[in-house]
């Protein structure tokens, strides 16, 4: 047997553009992520996105690749390859982004959803590795999820299932972008961990670190909480109860051998993950309590090794 190509990881992020040459041991070859600078629009976007994939496979020295995975957040068709109308990229409609990446790279393209393809990438080659039942959760601009299923990966009925952003931890709560009220991803987002910090100091006169930072964005909330900033300490709390909520149910419902949180917000190390370890430990049903909570071994890098897990069952399919 010939030996497997490597393949062309693409990541469309509302913060961040990522891509990534992969080789069959999930290793990254010419890493490299950039702004998304959405307000640019999809065709800027893109044409930066298939930049930065050519300038990883120079970086990789890599002259040909067998497919490309493509990662975004959704809601998405990935059977037909199109952006429906992802909540992070306003005015995104039917993209055909993997008619447009085949036709940028000259190979086939396949594309998912972020955190699908993230719970993929860990299952395969980091945290999740061999567990049957596995949960992933990415705390990042947004909040998304993705599910190991006996071992397989679920899609759900039309290939958006495991939204666990938009589960309702506070009725009636905060509005989220998808236009209901008290999700996950409305409280526990780094967007929305920011905003909520801003919100707080302008109605209250409490002294605080954060009143010194321009914009407040999460890290300085989960740095100042971490030293003892009484504000900080009350969003942040707020954060990882509902956090630990989500997830506690989540382990009731599917009891998950393990749940891997990641995204720029799990960076807090013990901060985020301790609260709600022993949210599990001592608030799911047993035996579900016993689910591992633990932080992705892939980092930054996840949702491309989760794409191009996918462009290389794609490959294997084609017998690329």
């Amino acid at each position: 047997m010939p030996p497997v190509m490597p393949v062309l990881a693409l990541d469309i992020g509302g913060t961040k553009l990522a891509t990534a040459v992969v080789t069959p041991d999930g290793r990254t070859h010419g890493f490299l992520s950039e702004p998304t600078r959405k307000e640019r629009g999809p065709e800027e976007v893109i044409a930066h996105l298939f930049d930065l994939g050519h300038r990883s496979l120079a970086a990789a020295e890599v002259a040909e690749v067998s497919a490309v995975g493509i990662s975004c957040g959704g809601p998405l068709d990935a059977a037909r390859g199109v952006l429906t109308g992802p909540l992070h990229l306003p005015g995104w409609i039917d993209i055909p982004i993997v008619e447009l990446t085949r036709r940028a790279f000259g190979v086939p393209a396949v594309l998912e959803n972020d955190a699908t393809a993230a719970v993929l990438g860990e299952h395969r080659y980091g945290a999740a590795r061999g567990a049957e039942i596995a949960l992933y959760l990415t705390i990042s601009t947004g909040v998304g999820g993705g599910a190991i299923i006996d071992g397989r990966l679920h899609r759900g009925a039309a290939g958006n299932g495991g939204e666990f952003g938009h589960l309702t931890v506070r009725p009636g709560g905060r509005l989220c972008q998808c236009g209901r009220r008290g999700c996950l991803e409305a409280y526990a987002s780094g967007t929305n961990i920011a905003e909520r910090a801003r919100d707080l100091l302008a109605r209250d006169d409490r002294p605080s670190v954060l009143r010194h930072e321009d914009p407040v964005r999460a890290e300085h909330v989960s740095r100042a909480a971490s030293a003892g900033d009484v504000l900080a300490r009350e969003v942040w709390d707020e954060t990882t109860a509902v956090l630990s909520q989500a997830v506690t149910d989540l382990v009731n419902v599917l009891e998950p051998h393990v749940v891997v949180l990641g995204g720029g917000v799990t960076r807090s190390g013990a901060l985020l993950i301790d609260p709600v370890r022993d949210a599990v430990r001592t608030g799911a049903l047993p035996p579900a309590a016993a689910a591992r909570v633990t932080l992705a071994d892939l980092g930054d890098e996840v949702c491309v090794v989760g794409a191009a897990a996918l462009a290389f069952d794609l490959a294997e399919t084609l017998h690329v």
